[in-house]
């Protein structure tokens, strides 16, 4: 292969090797395999090497191929890379929506277009192009001047060198800035810390903050080692023909950019809000951090008109989820008692607000759990939220120590009874079934929710019933009389009789509920269904072997050995045989279509129903229950102040219906 060959087969090369990147990198989507790219890539390296005058510095080959750098060079942005404003509540964000129409001179009931994204917590960047080819990147800086870090931007591959072939059809200008995100996949973010550790260095506290450090590493070759990702958002110079931002970021996705998917345009400031509710459970789901939802005015033209306020603009805004983590300090570690015996240390600690409420206390979960986080009394740690719902110990922030910490030993017995206690791998478990705690957790779990659903049972009252020698487990408590009830304190006739009511009318359960009310170890609420559906009646189950549970898809070795035993054991059969002869009825619910294809939403306080009572019968009957209104709803249920989804209903000619209308439905 001559000169002039190897050049058109270098080109040709480099097209088909930024395609493939693309494909991979960009799109997720690769078309062939990581050894028929490594040929592709093996073959133009060695014709660089052969013909090294026909290296530029666009070539697949040369994304880390430069020496560390001594410093970084200050680069000042043309265009500012300014902050935004942000809102914290909804009444924040609807106040910015009417300010909005206020200086644009609308009424408050006109309808404004916002392009809703999601708040991705990475590192800012710009990146300059001229003639379709990477000029500099820059770090955001102060705003007004950054860092050039043009060769660590050259490592990141879903960045490209050169825009895609066309590119000239949809930029008219020959410079073209892109500003967006580079972020660290959580799961990258993990490998680096491993390998931090491994060489004894300090790990990285979230993954923006890693992104942060390799994007400003003096060497390349580290910041490619870190592989790092990135979401472009913001067409800042080279797109004046695009007139709204929703075509401007779907442009950066045709000429090659990778863009952050989870993007919407929202017909006024309701849908922004159900675009946000939505997004902050995503948000749980996402392979990459995100800590909110950025609004901004999707038109150009009406951006140029409301222009800039300080060091922000006036037509954006950053809706900022509330914190997930806080630092607290641990006033106490405790030993609780659940009711199968299972001792979990519980760190109380001075009250913070984190993810939405007020929290105290939060699971350390077991011993092992304990001693490798090492909490100690009197730590500062890092609270958060599990799936945004359960309070966790992060992390110990050990910088704050003192000295004055204390160590906490584990009980060699049970703190409630005094009883054995057994270790089992992590876990320990109390071994006295007469164990207070234990007989207590049982009765509260069966009356919980989602169990015998009984109202006005807590802690308090069993505490009494226990104390007073009216109940030795829950079957007892259908053989209280209304007079037992009254004889407590704090008790008066009426409120007896209400407890004495609420117990009597639940009598009748299904065969899951039931199943699960019953607080075998290791059964929870889906697998107890999953009993019921498989065998169908308590008499089944009951005679069931090993093998027969066993095999049940969902069922391991562990849940089948827990009910075996479970009805196995003659103190259980007693408690069950007890239950029935105290009137429990174990019924099969009928399963109706009658609401089939139907969609309800429900807004507002319903007078008969809870919320999740009336969308557990709207499932029951076979239909649909949405938490937003959309063309597809069939009907929006009100109760008493109703939101804003009773507005958008009437906008979009959904049917209106009232509690009496839904329960007519549903006789």
């Amino acid at each position: 292969m001559n000169r002039e060959q190897a050049k058109k087969r270098i080109e040709k090369l480099r097209k088909e090797i930024n395609y493939h990147n693309w494909l991979y990198y960009v799109k997720s989507a690769p078309i062939i395999s990581d050894a028929e790219f490594d040929k592709l890539m093996r073959e133009l390296e060695e014709l660089e090497k052969k013909y090294p005058d026909l290296i530029t510095s666009d070539s697949p080959t040369q994304r880390v191929g430069v020496a560390p750098a001594k410093e970084f060079k200050k680069i000042k942005h043309i265009i500012p890379m300014l902050s935004l404003a942000n809102a914290f509540s909804q009444k924040e964000l609807f106040d910015w929506d009417k300010r909005i129409k206020r200086m644009l001179g609308l009424k408050e009931g006109d309808r404004i277009e916002y392009f809703s994204e999601l708040k991705i917590d990475g590192v800012s960047i710009s990146l300059i192009y001229e003639n379709g080819r990477l000029k500099t990147g820059a770090t955001r800086g102060d705003g007004f001047t950054g860092e050039e870090i043009t060769q660590n931007v050259r490592t990141i591959k879903s960045i490209p060198l050169v825009l895609r072939d066309g590119w000239e059809n949809l930029i008219k200008e020959k410079t073209l800035e892109v500003r967006g995100e580079v972020i660290l996949f959580r799961d990258q973010f993990k490998k680096v810390n491993l390998e931090r550790a491994k060489k004894g260095e300090p790990p990285f506290a979230n993954p923006r903050n890693a992104a942060s450090g390799s994007l400003r590493q003096l060497d390349p070759k580290i910041t490619a080692s870190r592989h790092l990702s990135s979401f472009m958002y913001y067409l800042a110079r080279g797109g004046e023909n695009y007139q709204t931002q929703k075509e401007r970021i779907e442009v950066l996705a045709k000429l090659g950019f990778k863009i952050e998917p989870h993007y919407k345009l929202c017909r006024g400031i309701d849908e922004v809000w159900e675009f946000l509710e939505k997004a902050q459970e995503l948000e749980k789901t996402l392979a990459y951090d995100c800590d909110g939802v950025v609004i901004k005015l999707n038109e150009i033209k009406l951006q140029e008109k409301l222009g800039f306020v300080a060091r922000s603009p006036r037509w954006a805004i950053a809706y900022k989820f509330e914190p997930e983590a806080a630092e607290t300090k641990v006033k106490n570690i405790i030993i609780q008692v659940g009711r199968t015996g299972l001792l979990t240390p519980v760190a109380v600690f001075e009250p913070i607000r984190v993810a939405g409420s007020v929290i105290s206390r939060a699971t350390l979960h077991n011993i092992e759990e304990l001693a490798k986080k090492d909490v100690r009394i009197g730590d500062w740690v890092k609270i958060a939220k599990a799936g945004m719902v359960i309070p966790e110990v992060v992390e110990v922030i050990k910088s704050k120590r003192t000295g004055h910490e204390k160590k906490f030993h584990v009980p060699k017995t049970c703190p409630m009874c005094g009883g054995k206690v057994k270790k089992e791998g992590p876990l320990m478990r109390c071994l006295n079934k007469k164990c207070y705690a234990i007989r207590r957790n049982e009765v509260l779990h069966f009356v919980s929710r989602n169990a015998f659903n009984i109202e006005g049972i807590g802690p308090a009252l069993v505490d009494q019933l226990f104390e007073n020698d009216l109940i030795s487990d829950a079957a007892d408590l259908y053989s209280l009389t209304q007079d037992e009830f009254l004889s407590l304190e704090r008790f008066a006739e009426k409120s007896a009789g209400n407890i004495y009511n609420s117990i009597q009318s639940r009598k009748e359960i299904e065969l899951g509920k039931f199943l699960y009310a019953l607080g075998i170890l290791h059964i929870g609420e889906k697998t107890a269904f999953d009993l019921a559906d498989h065998f169908g009646s308590l008499e089944k189950i009951k005679k069931a072997n090993f093998e027969e549970l066993n095999q049940i898809y969902g069922i391991g070795e562990k849940m089948a050995g827990s009910v075996y035993n479970y009805f196995h054991n003659p103190a259980n059969l007693n408690f069950v045989k007890k239950l029935l002869k105290v009137g429990i009825k174990i019924i099969t619910p009928k399963i109706s279509k009658k609401l089939t294809g139907k969609t309800f939403v429900f807004t507002g306080a319903l007078e008969k129903y809870s919320r999740e009572q009336a969308e557990d019968i709207v499932r029951k009957l076979g239909g649909q229950a949405s938490s937003s209104v959309s063309k597809n709803t069939d009907f929006v249920v009100i109760g008493k102040e109703p939101g804003s989804k009773l507005e958008k209903a009437k906008r979009l000619g959904v049917k209106i219906i009232s509690e009496k209308e839904f329960e007519k439905i549903i006789e």
